[in-house]
């Protein structure tokens, strides 16, 4: 799988993102400040800049991006709201979501290895797509890791969106309705996405 060791500070500053979107609270850079001073971007340039930032922040490849703006147009609706709303039911992307784990990535290696439960059946596949209703917990095995002990203890590391709920002494989740753009904890032009994949 590729891997960018590109440091995740400079990428946030590039899409101009803050750290805490991605759940590093303490990651700030200061290197080169009038770094992004340049000529005005072409439109092509903003569309692939926008194209980049998500795959940056879900943690996704380009095939897996391209293949989820595909369904997105395939379904009824706005297109670009359908990205959002398939990006964001992801399973690794709900589990971070409720405050189970710190960061996406981490999120993704723990569901990787199979610690979390939907409607009471392991799953280990991080892009495994959540409905509403769906009951997400952690395996009883699983609860004495570190990770989930704290979650226990001291509460989600970061803001639980509305469309999800957090059961703090289970250690579970339930997914009450679809994610839309409101939901977001950062700015995405996905009018810009679909134009690019549009071409």
């Amino acid at each position: 799988m590729a891997i960018n060791r590109q440091p995740v500070a400079r990428r946030c500053k590039k899409y101009d993102i803050s750290p805490s979107v991605l759940g590093y609270s303490g990651k700030e850079t200061w290197r080169n400040q009038n770094g992004n001073r340049r000529r005005k971007a072409s439109e092509y340039s903003l569309q692939l800049n926008e194209k980049q930032k998500v795959k940056f922040i879900y943690g996704i490849l380009e095939k897996q991006s391209r293949h989820i703006y595909e369904e997105a147009d395939r379904m009824p609706g706005v297109t670009g709201e359908n990205m959002i709303m398939l990006l964001e039911t992801r399973l690794d992307n709900v589990v971070y979501r409720l405050g189970l784990c710190q960061t996406r990535k981490q999120a993704r290696q723990l569901v990787s290895h199979a610690h979390f439960l939907v409607n009471g059946k392991k799953v280990n596949i991080p892009s495994y797509r959540v409905k509403v209703g769906d009951v997400i917990s952690v395996r009883n095995r699983s609860k004495d890791i570190d990770i989930f002990k704290s979650v226990k203890e001291e509460g989600p590391s970061q803001v639980i969106p509305k469309w999800v709920e957090l059961n703090q002494e289970e250690l579970s989740g339930k997914v009450l309705a679809l994610p839309t753009s409101e939901d977001l904890d950062y700015d995405l032009q996905t009018n810009l996405i679909v134009e690019f994949y549009s071409k």
